[in-house]
């Protein structure tokens, strides 16, 4: 499968991208979903002047076997949500079983919920839904700035001496 290797500059592009494609009305609060949607999220709510922030933890997988259901590993209070538009954010929406899952839990504590991700996997898609908003439509692997990968790779051109940096 391809790799696309994003820098921070590219990440700041999409949100930036992002923001422009987010509807005129504002939100209550930013849901980011852990862990790749924390990042985005943080920087969403910088762009957008926001301050309320929570936070939504799901698993999927049991070691490499899926489960057929979410575990809602953290999530915020009903009380919290009650009432409010309420922004969810992901890095990626591949098979769309985590963003879903958040956006219908949302509904059920009587939220308002849009999903925003930096991507969108169509192709990858195992669910009758899509995310509301989305920066680019890919079918790559997607490795963000913040992801283990590619910090090796950071550190692989560090020890090689480029990126300004000298070699001791």
């Amino acid at each position: 499968m391809e790799r696309t290797f994003l820098s921070w500059e590219d990440l700041l592009r999409l949100v930036r991208h992002l923001v422009g494609r987010l509807p005129g009305e504002e939100f209550d609060l930013i849901l980011g979903i852990a862990r790749g949607g924390l990042i985005p999220t943080a920087l969403l709510a910088q762009a957008l002047g926001m301050r309320d922030i929570v936070t939504a933890a799901v698993r999927f997988y049991e070691g490499e076997e899926a489960l057929p259901e979410p575990v809602f590993l953290q999530f915020p209070p009903d009380p919290v949500l009650f009432g409010k538009r309420v922004l969810v954010v992901d890095d990626v929406w591949d098979s769309g079983r985590t963003a879903l899952a958040v956006k219908l839990r949302v509904r059920q504590a009587g939220g308002f919920p849009l999903v925003a991700t930096l991507h969108f996997k169509p192709g990858r898609n195992q669910v009758p839904d899509q995310p509301d908003v989305y920066a680019e439509a890919t079918e790559a692997w997607v490795v963000y700035p913040w992801a283990p990968e590619a910090w090796r790779k950071t550190q692989a051109t560090l020890a090689l001496g480029q990126g300004g940096v000298r070699k001791p």
